[in-house]
C-alpha cells in the first residue's frame, strides 16, 4: 500500500518523533511505500517550554520526510491535503498527540479521497495537563477519522468519550524503541558519565514536567533508609517549567549529595549510557497514558518502578519486572527498599527480557492495518 504518516518527525526531537520514524520503518520493512508528512512550523515558540524543538542528530537513513505543516496556518492545511490528495495514498495515519494539532489534522483529513483511510493513532486523546480547548478542538479531528488505534486501553476508553459514530478501534501496547544503540557494561556506562562506580543509582529519564512526578521521587529519597544503603538518584531530562521547586526540595530534604542532575536534552547517542549506568528506572507519574521510557527500558533490559496510573500496570507487571505502587513518596520508597535489600535486579531483570518480546513492531503495524475496509474489524480490538 502507499502510506502516509502525518505527525513530527526530523529535525523536530523527542520520543514522538523517534516513534514515528521507527513505525515508517517497519511499514517500509513490510513491503508498503511510506512518506512522512511533518511540520515546518510544529509550535509557536511562546507555546514550547524547552530550549529547542529541534534535534542535532542526522536524519534517519532511509525514510522520505516532507517538511510542509504549518499547525498555525489553516490557508496551509487545506493545501497540504489537496497535495496529499493528489498522491492518492491508500492509507494516511494521523499521529496525534495533543488537541492543539486536531484543527490541522481534521482539515488535511477532510481534504483527502474517499477512497483513503484515515487512521488517527493516538498516543494521548486526554493530555496530562487539559485545558479548555481539550475539551473544544479534540472532536473536529475525532469525526474526521475512519478508525483508531491506541497504544493502551485507557486511551481506547478516552477516545470513546469523543466519539459518537463508534468508529472502528484498536490498539496495541507501545513498541520498544531499539534504536538508541547497544546494552553496555554497568561500571564502563558511569564511567562515561563521570559518575562513581559503586553505589545504587535509580534513573529519572525524559522531559521533566509536573505530571511525571519528579517530585514525589525526590521526596521518596528523603527515606533514611535509602541513605543507609547508598542509593542515589539520577536526574536526566530538560526542565519544561521551573526547576526551583525541585532544587529547594533537594535542599530542604538535604539529599543533594545523592542526586546527580542532567538537565539538558540528552542526545540519542548517550541515552544507552544513563539506561545502563542504573539498577532500576522509576516513572513515578501522577497521570499516565502509556509512556515511551518504559520502552527504552525494556531495550536495555532494566527493572522498573512505576506508579498505577493511566497504562502503566498494563504493561509493567507487579513483581515480575518491577513494581505498581501508587504515586506517593512513602510507596515509592518502601519498593526501592524491598529492591535493594532483597536483591532483585537480576531477577526483575531476567523477567523483562521475556516480557519484552510481546513489543515487536509488528505488532503495532497489525493494529493499524487491521483497520482497514478489508479487514472487517468492528470495535475495540486488543492485539496483545
Amino acid at each position: 500500500m502507499k502510506i502516509i504518516i502525518v505527525g513530527t518527525a526530523h529535525p523536530y526531537r523527542g520520543g514522538l518523533a523517534a516513534f514515528n520514524e521507527r513505525l515508517a520503518l517497519q511499514f517500509q520493512k513490510e513491503g508498503h511505500d511510506v512518506e512522512v508528512c511533518t511540520f515546518t512550523l510544529q509550535y509557536p515558540k511562546m507555546l514550547f517550554p524547552g530550549k529547542t524543538q529541534y534535534t542535532d542528530d542526522p536524519a534517519p537513513a532511509g525514510l522520505t520526510i516532507h517538511r510542509c505543516i504549518n499547525s498555525v496556518n489553516p490557508f496551509n492545511w487545506c493545501r497540504v491535503g489537496r497535495k496529499l490528495r493528489k498522491k492518492n495514498p491508500d492509507l494516511v495515519i494521523f499521529a496525534y498527540w495533543m488537541s492543539f494539532m486536531a484543527p490541522a489534522f481534521g482539515t488535511i483529513a477532510r481534504r483527502l479521497k474517499k477512497s483513503t483511510r484515515c487512521i488517527g493513532l493516538v498516543h494521548n486523546m486526554i493530555p496530562h495537563e487539559p485545558n479548555i480547548l481539550d475539551k473544544i478542538l479534540p472532536p473536529y479531528f475525532v469525526g474526521a477519522m475512519d478508525g483508531f488505534t491506541a497504544l493502551s486501553q485507557s486511551v481506547v476508553k478516552d477516545i470513546e468519550k469523543y466519539d459518537r459514530r463508534n468508529t472502528p478501534k484498536s490498539w496495541a501496547p507501545h513498541p520498544i524503541y531499539d534504536h538508541y544503540g547497544e546494552r553496555i557494561d554497568k561500571a564502563e556506562a558511569r564511567r562515561r558519565l563521570g559518575l562513581p562506580a559503586n553505589g545504587h543509582y535509580v534513573l529519572f529519564f525524559g522531559f521533566i514536567r509536573d505530571y511525571k512526578g519528579l517530585d514525589l521521587l525526590i521526596n521518596a529519597f528523603g527515606d533514611l533508609r535509602l541513605h543507609d544503603m547508598d542509593v542515589r538518584l539520577l536526574v536526566a531530562g530538560e526542565f519544561y517549567g521551573d526547576p526551583k521547586p525541585y532544587h529547594d526540595r533537594i535542599y530542604a530534604i538535604d539529599i543533594a549529595d545523592r542526586v546527580v542532575m542532567h538537565n539538558d536534552y540528552i542526545p540519542d547517542n548517550q541515552v544507552n549510557l544513563y539506561f545502563c549506568a542504573a539498577d532500576i528506572v522509576a516513572q513515578p507519574y501522577k497521570t499516565a497514558t502509556q509512556s515511551g521510557v518504559t520502552q527504552v527500558a525494556f531495550h536495555f533490559e532494566k527493572p522498573m518502578l512505576v506508579t498505577n496510573v493511566g497504562g502503566l500496570p498494563e504493561i509493567v507487571p507487579n513483581g515480575k519486572i518491577g513494581y505498581v505502587v501508587n504515586p506517593n513518596a512513602q510507596d515509592i520508597a518502601d519498593a526501592l527498599v524491598r529492591y535493594y535489600k532483597e536483591g532483585r535486579e537480576e531477577e526483575f531483570t531476567e523477567g523483562v527480557r521475556e516480557e519484552k518480546k510481546k513489543y515487536a513492531w509488528s505488532r503495532m503495524t497489525e493494529a493499524v492495518l487491521s483497520l482497514m475496509p478489508d479487514a472487517g474489524v468492528h470495535g475495540s480490538t486488543p492485539l496483545l
